[in-house]
Parts: structure tokens; sequence; C-alpha cells
């Protein structure tokens, strides 16, 4: 029992900046119907399927219903029209103004249910050239300095995150923000229209230390000189690993670790913010002691010294990983269909509503007639959608 149980959300959304975070909010127990078109939205067939599901679409979709439904035709309109009316939330990352000329803007959806919580995510927002223009995560990456605070240090060249990061931190803002205004719903009785961009999101979320150079603009410092400090990789003799120290007593615990006493006193590094000015030798003198040991050894003593370590791991180690396996972190389900799933936890855990993973990713169509039957149509009236080409369904799929 989630602490969103009893929430009923509609997600029409697409790709992976809206489905992710209505995903969360699946995880946390809410009844998360997709809607989608006849033919499936397109993360169902950009990658191999396993059995009808690939990873990615599984990974963002886990724990929904899906409806597929045409909503082109006037029958469509009004089935989707019927279950927004029994909606607390109602999600949609269409381009801006797409959805009102569909006829499911705010305005039409509160005429019938004025209490529901309308969301709409953006590339850019409903303002500005780009407002119109089509969007994937590349495009906001260049244009949120993403490309500049992975630039490469050596020749300034430019790069991307390898991950559609701007997507995801969408999803995370997006579930936050729903979850906050359910919440003045429940103690005000207010109900209210969410907007975020994905461009919004990211500059948001990489500001703190991102574009700390620009926060006091009376003292401005180019941001790319203050960047470096995070990129602590060493090459011990057997493996990468990480390693840091940002207080005194652990630069302290390194210096010690790794027998140069030397460099605690060293006018350079003594202070925190020497350490910073002075990152770029003090790493460099840093990975030259590190290059000395065996891994193992040498965050063992880092350990013992209080140093923040970590051995670097590929993503095939991570299923064994001793701190992993502790934590639960990765669960392991078997489905008739699937064989054994394997989902990382839901991450937030509560002591007394817990999170979990209700179901598995839903095939196109699998619970059209359920969810039908709910918004009370009848068995013939669904044969007639059925068999006008409305909606389809697919209930082949087992749990």
């Amino acid at each position: 029992m989630g602490p969103l149980q009893g929430i009923k959300v509609l997600d029409l959304t697409s790709m992976v900046s809206g489905p992710m975070g209505a995903m969360i909010l699946a995880d946390q127990g809410a009844e998360v119907i997709k809607v989608e078109p006849l033919n499936g939205e397109l993360v169902r067939h950009m990658a191999a399927d396993h059995n009808g599901l690939n990873p990615v679409f599984y990974s963002c979709n886990r724990g929904k219903k899906s409806i597929a439904l045409d909503l082109k035709t006037k029958q469509g309109k009004e089935i989707l029209l019927k279950l927004a009316s029994e909606a607390d939330v109602f999600m949609q990352n269409f381009r801006p103004g797409a959805i009102e000329r569909m006829g499911f803007g705010e305005k039409d959806l509160r005429k019938i249910n004025k209490d529901i919580i309308y969301v709409s995510i953006s590339g850019f927002g409903k303002n500005g050239p780009y407002s119109a223009s089509r969007v994937y995560d590349p495009v906001i990456q260049a244009l949120s300095g993403a490309t500049d605070i992975q630039a490469d240090r050596d020749t300034g060249r430019p790069k991307m995150f390898r991950i559609i990061i701007a997507d995801k931190v969408t999803s995370l803002t997006t579930a936050q923000a729903a979850s906050s205004a359910l919440y003045v719903r429940e103690k005000k009785g207010i109900a209210q229209h969410i907007e975020l961009s994905m461009l919004d999101c990211m500059l948001s979320f990489f500001w703190p230390e991102g574009m700390a150079g620009i926060v006091f603009a009376e003292k401005e410092t180019d941001v790319r000189k203050l960047q470096g400090s995070q990129d602590l990789i060493y090459k011990a003799k057997d493996r990468y690993i990480t390693a840091g120290a940002v207080s005194d007593a652990e630069w302290k615990g390194m210096c010690t670790a790794l027998n140069r006493e030397d460099l605690i006193e060293d006018e350079r590094f003594s202070t925190p913010a020497g350490r910073v000015i002075n990152s770029q030798i003090r790493k460099e003198i840093t990975g030259e002691e590190i290059a000395k040991w065996e891994s193992e050894e040498i965050l063992a003593l880092f350990q013992k010294e209080g140093v923040p370590c970590a051995p670097l791991l590929d993503r095939m180690e991570l299923l064994e990983n001793e701190q992993i396996l502790a934590n639960d972190s990765i669960l392991r389900t078997e489905y008739e269909s699937l064989g054994e799933v394997r989902q990382a936890r839901p991450a937030a855990r509560f002591t007394k509503t817990p999170s979990e993973i209700v179901r598995p990713a839903p095939r196109l169509g699998e619970h059209t007639e359920e969810i039908l039957l709910q918004a009370d149509y009848s068995k013939k009236e669904i044969q007639e959608f059925l068999n006008g080409n409305i909606v389809i369904s697919n209930i082949t799929g087992s749990e």
C-alpha cells in the first residue's frame, strides 16, 4: 500500500521525460493508466524486444496499465474524456498547443473534472524561439550547458552525457511536483496546472555547483575555470578508483594513507580553498602516489583514514557488488512470460507505506478491456469499439 494508493493517473506521455515520472507515481501506489495510439508509443519499437517488451520501455513503464486508443475518432475522444473525468492527475508531453488542438487542454478537462491536477511537460516551455521545435535529450544538453560541463579537459571539446540525463531529471522533477500538487489539493482544495520544461529542469539541476561562478553578479567568475575538482579518477595498479579529500581531516587522512605526510602542511593544499585552486597539481601528485598501490590495499587504507573512496564499477559488476547487495538495491522478479527481470528498487523507502513494483510494464492494450469495464462501459460497447478499431486489446501478457 504505497503513499499514493487511491490516486488515479492518466498518462499520455511518451519517450522518457514523462513516462518515467508516471512510473515513479505507480511505484508509490498510484493506478497509472498509460494511453497509447493503436500502434504504440515510439519507445516500444526502439530496441530489440524480449517477448514483446524492450528493456528501456519496460524500465520507464513498469507498474502501469495500458489502453490503446485512437484519439482521432469521436468515440476515442469520448473514452479519454470519460477516463479523465475520474482521474486525479493528467500528464501529457506533446509540443505546446498540440493537446489543446486535440481537445484535451486544461480548460477542456477542467469543465468535466474541476479537481484534476494537469501536468504539461515540454522541451523549452511555451514561449521563445524554440518553443514549437521538436526536442530530444541532446538538444537540451546543448542549451543547458551540459556539454560545457562535460567538455574534454585537455582539448576543451564539448561532450555530452552518455545517458538521457535531461529526460530523467525532468521525470524526477515531474513526480515531485505532482505529489506536491496532490498535497495542496488535499490540504487546501486547490487544483492546478503544472508546467515543466526540460530546459528549466536541467538548469535547476546544474545550478548549485555547475553555475557557481555566475550566482553573484557582482563577483562573476568564468564558471569553466571552476570545473575540475569532481573528476577524481585514479589508476591503481590493477583498476581505476576514486578518492577525494574535501575537509582538512580527509586531506590529512589521504596523505597519511599514501605515506605523504609532507603534503599535509604544504601551503598549496593546507586549506580547502587552496586544494580547489590547486586542484590540478594536487590530483597529479595524488594520482602518481595511488598508481603505486593495488586498489584493494589503498582503498582499505583510505577507509581506515576516513577518506571517501570506492572502486570504479563497470555496469556488469553492479549485480554482485557487496554494498548494492547489502542494500538490496536491485530487485529480481520472475514473470512467466519474461523470466527473471531485474529493476532498481524504488529509491524512496517509506517505513509505513512502502513503494513497490506492482506489475511488469504492460503490453500494448493489455488492460484496455479492464479499464473500459471500470469506466462503466458494457461488454457490448467494448466489443463495438474493438470491431471499429477504436481500441485494441492484448490480454496475452502474463504476470
